[in-house]
C-alpha cells in the first residue's frame, strides 16, 4: 500500500526541490497550505493554519509520515506543537522535522523557537527524526545582497557561516522520510566555513564588482560569544556536495 506523506512548506525553497522527490519515490503526498490551490501532477492540497490549529487534524488524518518544513521568524514553536499534537491523535507512525544548527546554543529567539519545536516533537509521542541544517544558500545570499549595498564591507569578528545547499538538505530529508524514525541524526552543513565579510566579497565579485574595505565590528553579549565560538557551525556532521561558489555561479547575473 502507498504511503501518504502531509507535507508543510511545501511551496518553500526546500520544499520545492522535496516535493517532486517524493512523488517520484512513489508516495502519496499532500501538501498543507494556509491557501487553496488545485490539486494535480500527483499532489493533494488541503487548507489549514499551523498557528491557530484550524484544519491541521483533517489535514494529518490518514497520513502515515508527516514531513514538517514551515518555519517562520517567529511561532515555529507553536506551530509545530499543534502540528505534533495532531499527528499524534491521527495516529501517525512518523514525524520528520528540519531544524537549524545550534538550536540548542545560540541564544537567539528564533533560534531557540526552532529548539522549543524540536521538544515539542520529542514529547509528541510519534516516532521521529530531526535533522539539524545550516543556513541555504539562498538564504544567506538575500542577507548578503543586503550587506553588500553598503560603501564597506561589516566584519563582524568571528562571526563565520557554513552555508547548506537546498538541495543536498531536500536530498536528505527525502532519505530520512524513506527510513525509520531515527531521533536527532547528524547535522547537515556546507562544506566550507566562511567569515561572513568573504561570503560578501565573493558575492560582489560574482557581479563583477570591486573588492570593497572591510570594517571590523564585535557582536556583544552572549550572541556574540556564541558565534565566536561557532556554535552555529558543524565540525563533525555531514556536508553537502555543493559550495558557496558554487551556488554564485549558477545564479543568473
Amino acid at each position: 500500500m502507498t504511503s501518504t506523506v502531509l507535507v508543510t512548506g511545501g511551496t518553500g525553497t526546500l520544499g520545492r526541490h522535496v516535493v517532486p522527490q517524493l512523488v517520484d519515490s512513489g508516495f502519496k503526498v499532500r501538501l498543507l497550505s494556509r491557501n487553496n490551490h488545485q490539486s494535480g501532477d500527483g499532489i493533494e492540497y488541503v487548507t489549514g493554519d499551523l498557528l491557530t490549529g484550524v484544519g491541521i487534524e483533517a489535514a494529518v488524518d490518514n497520513a502515515e509520515i508527516v514531513l514538517h518544513l514551515a518555519g517562520a521568524p517567529k511561532g515555529d514553536d507553536v506551530a509545530t506543537r499543534n502540528l505534533a499534537t495532531a499527528a499524534a491523535r491521527t495516529g501517525v507512525r512518523h514525524l520528520v522535522y528540519i531544524s537549524v544548527i545550534g538550536a540548542d546554543r545560540v541564544p537567539l529567539a528564533w533560534v531557540r523557537s526552532k529548539l522549543d519545536a524540536e521538544r515539542a516533537i520529542a514529547e509528541s509521542g510519534v516516532p521521529w527524526t530531526t535533522l539539524r541544517a545550516a543556513q541555504f544558500h539562498e538564504l544567506t545570499t538575500t542577507v548578503v545582497a543586503k550587506l553588500a549595498k553598503l560603501p564597506v564591507v561589516l566584519a563582524p569578528g568571528g562571526l563565520r557561516l557554513q552555508p547548506v545547499d537546498s538541495r543536498d538538505v531536500a536530498a536528505r530529508l527525502v532519505e530520512l522520510t524513506l527510513g525509520e524514525p531515527a531521533g536527532l541524526v547528524p547535522d547537515l552543513a556546507g562544506p566550507k566555513i566562511y567569515p561572513l565579510a568573504e561570503l560578501v566579497q565573493t558575492y560582489l565579485s560574482g557581479l563583477g564588482k570591486r573588492r570593497r574595505p572591510a570594517l571590523p565590528i564585535r557582536i556583544p553579549g552572549k550572541a556574540g560569544r556564541a558565534y565566536r565560538a561557532g556554535e552555529n557551525l558543524s565540525f563533525d556532521g555531514a556536508v553537502g556536495a555543493r559550495t558557496w561558489e558554487d551556488f554564485q555561479a549558477e545564479r543568473p547575473r
